[in-house]
């Protein structure tokens, strides 16, 4: 039997690859502390489970449009006005089964072999595999700790063509933690007016968890004449702690909406009722844990960032949102040979952290500070006695 050549230019998930790893060592009884996975630790709010459990009393448990309910589309509409500054009708909201089938069917809809996708590295693991699995060609647009992990307009300019098709945006950024401000993204879209066949993918998907003073910026709500081209995408899973709901919103031209809505009449069909009656809940809800959650995240990565830093052979930058450090461990590799290894060592010393070349980087690894404040301590304290 043989697979699909589409299917041969992909890998599987090198953070889920960790985790079940982990997820095993503990089954055959090894005391494993996990921060590979993406997963806020806080419990789901109040509201958002009434919410669900009120749409499986009302027996609310059929087929809804495709697109995603109408009360759901309003209520994402809200969410991208109010958090993300972008005006967009009812109508040019899709929803989707977590955002990454929005991107998924975005990419997928827009790309053909011999098309080229500008991503800047470190990146989300799935972007260049579901680029790949397009027929499409990555090009990797590398950044730095010493450049904030974020692109130059320079940079960007040099490395358009006419196959160009799309640029990947990712702020605050996976795995990097790393914040576009402004006046950066007002400036790489000076560049993108130059190049009108380049979409834009604009993954906003950690913007309720930043560190950094002032509003949130996205490229469609600082570029608007660009926004005809610009996906923006969003959702629930990181801000209200609802992974397992597996709900995701994208804003974007009606026209690009329109075909996503087409390729996923074909996947999965709608996103479950229940998952997007509780999603309305969460967008039109109360807001205010936020600044809560925020804090004990702030807590939390000062804390593993002055612990990082003081292990030898270990360095990281300080985030400026979501829940990530992207630990720099250069001066370790002529001992371990690569950062495979490393982090393999460190799993067997009870830590599982993802190697940064599952990201497109390399000499180090990433860690997710989404863990309570004990085990986090105590992760770090074993990092540095495996490391000694």
């Amino acid at each position: 039997m043989t697979l699909s050549q589409a299917l041969s230019r992909i890998a599987a998930s090198r953070t889920t690859a960790i985790t079940d790893r982990a997820i095993k060592l503990r089954a055959a009884g090894k005391d494993v502390i996990s921060l590979s996975v993406g997963e806020p630790d806080f419990a789901t709010p109040p509201h958002v489970i009434a919410a669900a459990k009120a749409a499986l009393d009302a027996g609310d448990t059929k087929y809804t449009a495709v697109p995603g309910t109408a009360a759901l589309r309003s209520a994402a509409a809200l969410h991208f006005k109010r958090d993300l500054g972008i005006e967009v009708p009812p109508s040019q909201v899709i929803v989707s089964a977590g955002g990454k089938q929005a991107i998924f069917h975005a990419l997928l809809a827009t790309l053909d072999p011999g098309d080229a996708v500008l991503i800047p590295s470190p990146w989300w693991v799935s972007y260049p595999e579901i680029v790949r699995f397009a027929g499409a060609q990555v090009f990797d647009l590398p950044t730095t700790a010493a450049g904030g992990f974020r692109i130059t307009p320079a940079q960007l300019e040099a490395a358009i063509t006419p196959q160009t098709r799309w640029l990947l945006l990712n702020s605050p950024g996976n795995p990097t933690g790393a914040t576009y401000r402004a006046e950066e993204l007002r400036a790489l879209g000076e560049v993108l007016c130059r190049h009108p066949q380049v979409l834009v993918m604009s993954d906003d998907i950690y913007a309720p968890l930043r560190y950094t003073p002032g509003t949130h910026a996205t490229l469609a709500a600082e570029c608007p004449d660009l926004a005809d081209r610009i996906l923006t995408v969003s959702g629930v899973s990181k801000s209200h702690a609802m992974t397992g709901f597996r709900i995701g919103v994208a804003a974007g031209p009606e026209w690009l909406i329109k075909a996503m809505g087409r390729l996923q009449s074909h996947s999965s069909g709608n996103a479950a009722s229940i998952s997007q009656a509780a999603a309305v809940a969460a967008f039109e809800g109360p807001q205010d844990f936020l600044r809560d959650w925020c804090e004990r995240f702030r807590a939390r990565r000062d804390m593993v960032v002055a612990a990082i830093n003081a292990v030898p052979g270990l360095s990281t930058p300080v985030p400026d949102g979501a829940f990530y450090c992207m630990v720099d461990a250069a001066p370790l590799m002529a001992r371990f040979g690569d950062d495979e290894a490393l982090c393999l060592h460190l799993l067997e010393h009870g830590i599982a952290v993802v190697p940064a070349s599952a990201f497109g980087g390399r000499d180090g690894f990433r860690i997710s500070f989404a863990a309570d404040e004990a085990r986090l301590s105590e992760a770090v304290r074993r990092i540095a006695e495996a490391l000694q």
